[in-house]
């Protein structure tokens, strides 16, 4: 083998810029295309068990069995057989079979973390500058440290430092809604509620609103009945000056600008939510919304690359170049395809680092900005202001229950 620094017989070094899914993702299939590779992550403490539920859909099952992942259902997470809608009363308005396997961001990232050996996961790595040599790109650590590679590769998510250091005019962007989130322990809920919900991916439809969920693994990745979890997500529109700003001020008064720990939402907030919920949803949905313990706001963005290749060395996929509205529940299948076509494309090149990102972002780019127009579509009636006469028109095609149960964290509908 070739490096890409011209040195036979030496194997090619990556270094990635973020420990969560698309980091992992690319760290597994470049060690098995024959590649060094460590990752540096920011956060100093393990990052299992953050998130909540993650749909899956058959191209993320393909790339875990390239990444050397037991595919096999049981193994990812639980089955349900398709969906449906409960009215305001708690009726039964519509079903769909549609089988999916729906898992947890916790149980999935500790499938990949634990295929990595533990030696090339650095913690505790906050990303400070990134230069580029002639035969080599060094990445510089707020610890003083730094690590030179061959290739690097940013997989820092949405607030992605390897952008902002070389894309600085791309940003994330506020959709004009956020979604409510939380688990809850399967055995907590009503034996009614139980039947009703937890065996399927369910939604209530409040106008302009929705809400949805599904079983996930329990706390200590469990799968069986009564021992999973239930996730749900409860899209709600707010303005950017108004009511978002409300919700992102914390418990010292402290505005934040687009996320908020958990543990800083005021009490006020909290309660104002699960008051709405009593009102709005179906009383099942009310009852999750009501014994969760912890829920947390998700300010809903989007955020759209013009380059992926961001240098002769550097690369981002995932989240840090396209993060499109979750309605779509392709954003972790999204971060392993980026993965896997950056291995592919560096197979098909192996002598010229050039060409190979070229022909990656050449792939993935129209690929990443048809899901961000797809979730606009699907997300349109939940803004707080539907401004344009299009925008009008995509609300009233995606909001019906059928339209909902069809469209909803599926690949189809997503043209490049």
């Amino acid at each position: 083998m070739t490096d890409y620094a011209g040195s036979p017989e030496v194997q090619p070094k990556a270094a990635i810029i973020g420990g969560s899914m698309a980091g992992l993702f690319a760290a597994l299939l470049l060690r098995r295309s024959g590649w060094q590779v460590d990752v540096y992550e920011r956060i100093g403490a393990e990052l299992g068990g953050r998130g909540a539920g993650i749909v899956t859909h058959s191209e993320l099952f393909e790339v875990l069995g390239r990444a050397g992942i037991d595919t096999e259902a049981a193994a990812v997470g639980v089955v349900v057989p398709g969906r449906r809608v409960l009215d305001r009363s708690g009726r039964i308005a519509g079903e769909l079979g549609l089988p999916q396997v729906l898992t947890s961001w916790g149980h999935l990232y500790g499938l990949l973390k634990a295929a990595l050996p533990s030696q090339h996961y650095h913690h505790g790595k906050n990303l400070v500058d990134v230069t580029e040599f002639a035969d080599r790109v060094v990445a510089r650590f707020s610890d003083g440290s730094e690590a030179s590679a061959d290739l690097l590769i940013g997989a820092d998510g949405i607030f992605s430092c390897v952008r902002a250091r070389l894309a600085t005019n791309v940003r994330p962007a506020y959709a004009g809604y956020v979604a409510w989130r939380g688990l809850v322990d399967e055995r907590d809920l009503s034996p009614g509620t139980r039947a009703e919900l937890c065996d399927w991916f369910a939604f209530s439809l409040p106008p302009g609103e929705q809400m949805l969920g599904y079983p996930v693994a329990g706390a200590n990745e469990e799968m069986g009945v009564g021992e999973r979890r239930f996730n749900f997500v409860w899209y709600r529109p707010a303005d950017a000056d108004g009511q978002l700003a409300n919700l992102l001020t914390d418990i010292d008064g402290v505005r934040h600008e687009l996320s908020i720990p958990p543990t800083g939402i005021r009490p006020d907030v909290i309660a104002s939510m699960r008051r709405d919920a009593e009102r709005l949803l179906a009383p099942q949905f009310a009852e999750v919304v009501r014994i969760t313990q912890q829920p947390f706001i998700q300010a809903i963005l989007d955020l759209e690359t013009p380059r992926m290749a961001l240098g002769a060395r550097t690369v981002i996929l995932g989240d840090a170049a396209f993060v499109a509205r979750p309605h779509v529940g392709i954003g972790v299948t999204k971060a392993a395809a980026d993965a896997a076509a950056l291995v592919d494309a560096l197979e098909a090149h192996p002598d010229d680092l050039p060409a190979a990102l070229a022909k990656f972002e050449s792939v993935r780019l129209p690929f990443g900005a048809a899901v961000v127009r797809r979730a606009r579509h699907l997300g349109a009636y939940m803004q707080a202001q539907i401004a344009t006469a299009e925008e009008r028109a995509m609300a009233e095609l995606h909001r019906s229950p059928e339209a909902v149960m069809a469209e909803t964290a599926v690949a189809t509908g997503i043209a490049a």
